[in-house]
């Protein structure tokens, strides 16, 4: 894949840098931008509050609202419009507003974040609930409110959102039965995933696994298995798939087969240099990293750092990216700390318990002070600047062995 070389400044007096997305990439990218005083940075996203996101089955747990105002995490100097984007005219340097009208732009950074696809089992789409997005969540709260607190709750998808909020549920008293569709938690160490295991048990949830435990139909009163079982549930929560909006591909820009926006190694899109990418909707060499703020703060520091490399002249720097650990929340008095190597892969050292569930918990008060230190010193923020290089070198090298995801365009 090309690099951009490095791009000559805008000849306008005050470059204007638009983002696309509020969430954590979003937003910290924003603050990150007002390094410089003389740009003018314009934040859209269609919702007037932060969405703390990792905090969303506790949303639907009753114990935390999930989420934040944005005058707490983002720069004051960062112009917020509360809208959709419905088209990025990328030749003529401009964002299409659903509520009309068109923000001009010397520099566009696109993060506009994920959600949960649309499901493609039979009934999932008409009785199941997903909880990828806020507004997924605060449809799922009344519904759940509305099932007798005795009646079993199905939650399907062994990822972390489906074992927190199986969690969750079974902690404020739910029958809850955990539908994995294979392997409880895969990408945990052995020794992590029976911490959750023995967490979940005592927790009384049931846990269906194994290869038969594909859900094959949703129906109003529970599900059926790929191995014929059908289990009871008055309510079917849904935390399975991946998928990011169409935005980018409707734009005409390059995508991948998700419709994740297609960059180089610095983050800026293979079609137009003025169009750098971040998040859950960027696919960096075609190779996506994992989706959560552990990667979308320090690739949201690394766009911005891109947009102001571009605008001194200067080539920017290529991604760095290495992970350290992934934290769940097994309900308020537990949770497990995972620990992993520069690549992503789980080792064999955990903490597990209350000690799990105060990192965890530490760690998500952490990321809006990170935001908001950000907004308040921009440039202050250097956990993207680390030695990611060869973890991410051996991603490449593995992508590389296969075939690529096909690109696309609008």
């Amino acid at each position: 894949m090309n690099e951009h070389p490095a791009t000559p400044a805008p000849t306008t007096a005050t470059p204007h840098v638009v983002v696309i997305g509020g969430g954590y990439a979003g937003v910290m990218a924003a603050n990150r931008l007002t390094t410089r005083e003389d740009l003018t940075v314009t934040l859209v996203n269609p919702r007037p509050s932060f969405v703390h996101r990792v905090r969303l089955h506790q949303l639907v747990g009753g114990t935390d609202p999930a989420v934040i105002a944005y005058a707490d995490v983002l720069a004051e100097r960062v112009r917020l419009v509360v809208d959709s984007a419905t088209r990025i005219d990328a030749p003529g340097r401009g964002v299409e507003l659903a509520g009309g009208g068109t923000l001009s732009y010397d520099y566009l950074v696109y993060a506009a974040g994920s959600g949960t696809a649309d499901p493609e089992v039979p009934g999932a789409a008409a009785h199941a609930y997903p909880i990828g997005t806020l507004e997924d969540a605060e449809r799922l709260r009344p519904a759940l409110d509305a099932v007798p607190a005795t009646a079993p709750v199905l939650v399907v998808g062994a990822g972390p959102t489906g074992i927190e909020t199986a969690a969750e549920l079974a902690e404020a008293g739910r029958p809850v039965t955990l539908v994995c569709g294979g392997a409880l938690g895969p990408y945990l160490h052995r020794r992590g995933r029976r911490s959750v295991a023995g967490r979940l048990a005592a927790l009384g949830v049931t846990v269906a696994d194994g290869p038969g435990a594909k859900v094959a139909e949703v129906r109003a009163d529970g599900v059926t298995l790929a191995d014929g079982r059908a289990l009871p549930g008055a309510l079917t929560v849904w935390t399975v798939g991946f998928g990011v909006p169409d935005l980018a591909a409707r734009s005409g820009l390059a995508t991948d087969a998700l419709g994740r926006l297609l960059t180089d190694e610095t983050l800026t899109s293979v079609d137009d240099d003025r169009v750098i990418a971040a998040g859950d909707s960027a696919a960096p060499s075609g190779v996506p990293l994992r989706m959560g703020c552990q990667s979308a703060m320090p690739m949201g520091a690394r766009a911005a750092d891109t947009v102001l490399s571009r605008l001194a002249g200067e080539r920017p720097a290529p991604l760095h990216q290495h992970f350290a650990a992934q934290c769940l929340s097994l309900g308020r008095g537990a949770g497990v700390f995972q620990f992993a190597n520069r690549s992503d892969e789980a080792v064999w050292f955990h903490i597990g318990g209350a000690l799990g569930a105060k990192l965890k918990e530490t760690v998500c008060a952490f990321v809006p002070e990170h935001l908001a230190k950000e907004g308040r010193k921009p440039g202050s923020y250097r956990l993207h600047t680390g030695s990611g290089g060869p973890a991410r070198a051996k991603s490449l090298r593995a992508a590389a062995t296969t075939a690529p995801a096909p690109a696309r365009k609008g």
